[in-house]
């Protein structure tokens, strides 16, 4: 089984939590014991799980990431300018894949899933929800 998402960005950097679009996703599959991959379609952007209690965490994920990954000093950036938003979005990477356990998706607490953002803002990132299972 398998749904397309579609989510805007409003940052340049950022992470936005999708936790409950793939909730739903899993809830209405009816899957009780399976796995869900969650993949960000595109080059510049990826999909982390962070902690969900306040926006600080979050935050300092990009804070770190400028600092780690600054921009405009890349040899892509002759291109079009985002090499740092590549090199981000490789580190973090473009899928998670969350075990499904009685139904629901095997997050703990403080967990949540965030679409990373490092080349917005975009009207539109699809993020491929794939569900598997026996």
């Amino acid at each position: 089984m398998q749904q397309i998402i579609q989510i805007s960005t409003d940052k340049h950097n950022g992470l936005y939590d999708i936790t409950s679009k793939v909730e739903k996703i899993v809830s209405e599959s009816n899957v009780q014991n399976g796995l869900v991959n969650i993949y960000v379609q595109g080059a510049t952007a990826g999909i982390m799980i962070q902690e969900n209690w306040d926006e600080s965490v979050q935050n300092d994920v990009v804070n770190l990431l400028k600092k780690l990954i600054p921009s405009g000093v890349w040899q892509h950036d002759a291109q079009d300018n985002n090499g740092d938003a590549h090199l981000k979005a490789g580190i973090v990477g473009p899928s998670k894949t969350i075990p499904i356990i009685d139904g629901n998706m095997g997050l703990s607490t403080w967990q949540n899933i965030f679409l990373c953002e490092f080349d917005g803002p975009r009207n539109k990132r699809n993020i491929v929800i794939s569900i598997i299972y026996d």
